[in-house]
């Protein structure tokens, strides 16, 4: 296999990663959310929230799976762009929209956004890659029809 078949590898098994990444955090299965990520890494959402930042894989399972407790969510990725810095790290820009539902009849919240995912992978000496940092940057930020950014 030559360099240019390893790359396209790669950058599928990057795009699968992604895609674990939207059926996981909308399923809830945190465990298996969590081991998509390096031990260490970062995520970044400030945009959705002041505290919206932890780094370490716990640290960002927990923020997550507390501010997402009790709602219907919808995440979904497009376009991603995807350059390689070495043989065992790239870069990664998606295109994101989200809906989350939170409880009540009505819904107490309705949050609605767009923007993008800018993320950095490393590959493991297993050969899988996994998230090494994650920043949200919003385009647009809505909350029950008020817009916040945007």
């Amino acid at each position: 296999m030559g360099v240019w078949d390893d790359r396209k590898a790669d950058v599928e098994a990057i795009k699968q990663l992604k895609a674990d990444y939207f059926r996981l955090i909308d399923s809830k299965q945190w465990e298996d959310w969590g081991a998509l990520f390096t031990e260490d890494a970062l995520l970044d959402s400030s945009d959705d929230s002041p505290d919206g930042v932890a780094q370490g894989r716990d640290a960002i399972v927990g923020m997550v799976s507390g501010a997402l407790k009790g709602a219907l969510t919808s995440h979904r990725g497009h376009r991603p762009k995807i350059e390689f810095s070495s043989s065992d790290t790239a870069t990664g820009i998606w295109e994101m929209e989200d809906r989350l539902v939170f409880g009540g009849e009505p819904p107490s919240l309705v949050v609605e956004g767009q923007g993008h995912y800018h993320e950095t992978y490393a590959k493991g000496a297993d050969g899988r890659w996994c998230i090494e940092e994650i920043r949200l940057k919003r385009s647009r930020l809505v909350h029950n029809g008020r817009v916040l950014i945007g």
